[in-house]
């Protein structure tokens, strides 16, 4: 027996090492985080101003990112057009980045989209001008996009990215569960929208705002996701109203502690004891829904423990996917349910 040639074991050290350096690079890439992560919130109203509470998870986090949803596109009178424009009140704190934020119906996706590219990274430069904030990094399209969308939405996509090189700017996108099974979007960074998970209009003992059953069958899509990837869990809550069975509408956060209005019923529940007409949690503000005596609320709101569990889940399959982490969202209505413990484990897991 003839010991190998030092070249050739050269060769195969050669060989193997390059594999090993491949397969190294492709788990990177698979489980690249987003750029820069900080602590970081969703602000989704329709007018930016901040009370006491809101400053002081600001500050007391260290939160370093605000996604801004600076308005929505919308099909009107069978045309494409900005609404729900954010309105700046006050300023942002110093020292956070603000990612400009824009929501896409679906159903504009229908449409020609050449046009809308342009308008809208402009409209986005032109509110930061015009409020006096710093040039914004990054652009953030939010769209709960399907496989019939996609390619007209990923063409967009393009689009904008590209008109955002001039800028020096960034393109992310909101990436929903559903989604990780498509082709990922041909944006730099996405955030992962782990909350509405399950659907708000059927009753039952799943919380639609996030239940880890309704997030477990999509667990094995994570770690090969294509995309630098940060999650966003939820804070907040949602009054459901329903007659009998069928769904009314989600009610803008009403006193259910007023025992002249409701009644309160076991899991969760509360019975409607006056008819008339509540305003309803919209974007336009002005939209009513008619609550009727018999008619009852359910109250849903994920606890501390099941956001947990389901970061522990994702960060099982892909370890960066949590090194940034983005709460939804920003309202005091919220914050103070969910203790510090809860907020500092998340945004430092």
């Amino acid at each position: 027996m003839a010991f190998p040639s030092l070249e050739g074991a050269r060769g195969r050290v050669g060989i193997v090492g390059s594999l090993f350096l491949l397969l190294l690079l492709l788990s990177c890439s698979h489980n690249r985080g987003v750029e820069q992560p900080v602590p970081s919130v969703y602000y989704w109203r329709t007018t930016l101003t901040l009370d006491s509470t809101e400053r002081a998870f600001l500050a007391q986090h260290g939160v370093g990112r605000m996604y801004v949803r600076y308005f929505d596109v919308v099909m009107r009178d069978g045309q494409l057009m900005p609404n729900a424009t954010l309105q700046f009140a006050e300023t942002i704190p110093d020292g956070i980045e603000v990612v400009p934020t824009v929501f896409i119906v679906e159903n504009c996706l229908r449409h020609n989209l050449d046009s809308v590219a342009q308008l809208l990274v402009d409209r986005v430069v032109q509110m930061n001008e015009t409020n006096n904030l710093p040039p914004a990094r990054e652009l953030q399209i939010d769209c709960d996009w399907t496989q019939r969308s996609q390619e007209v939405y990923y063409q967009f996509l393009r689009h904008v990215r590209q008109l955002l090189k001039e800028h020096g700017m960034r393109l992310s996108a909101t990436i929903r569960l559903h989604q990780l099974a498509m082709t990922p979007p041909p944006v730099d960074e996405g955030v992962l929208m782990v909350y509405n998970t399950g659907d708000a209009t059927r009753g039952g003992d799943h919380n639609p705002i996030l239940d880890y059953r309704d997030v477990e069958p999509y667990l094995r899509y994570v770690a090969d996701y294509d995309l630098p990837l940060c999650a966003a869990y939820p804070v907040f809550g949602w009054q459901l109203l329903f007659q009998g069975s069928e769904f009314k509408a989600i009610l803008r956060d009403e006193n259910l502690g007023d025992t002249t209005l409701f009644r309160p019923l076991p899991q969760g529940e509360w019975l409607v004891l006056q008819s008339r007409d509540m305003p309803l949690l919209s974007d336009a503000g002005n939209e009513v829904a008619r609550m009727s005596v018999g008619n009852h609320v359910r109250v849903w709101q994920p606890s501390a423990q099941e956001v947990q569990r389901v970061a522990d889940a994702l960060a099982a399959r892909r370890p960066t996917i949590n090194q940034q982490v983005v709460f939804y969202s920003l309202d005091s209505k919220y914050l103070n349910k969910y203790n510090n413990e809860f907020y500092e484990t998340l945004y430092h897991l």
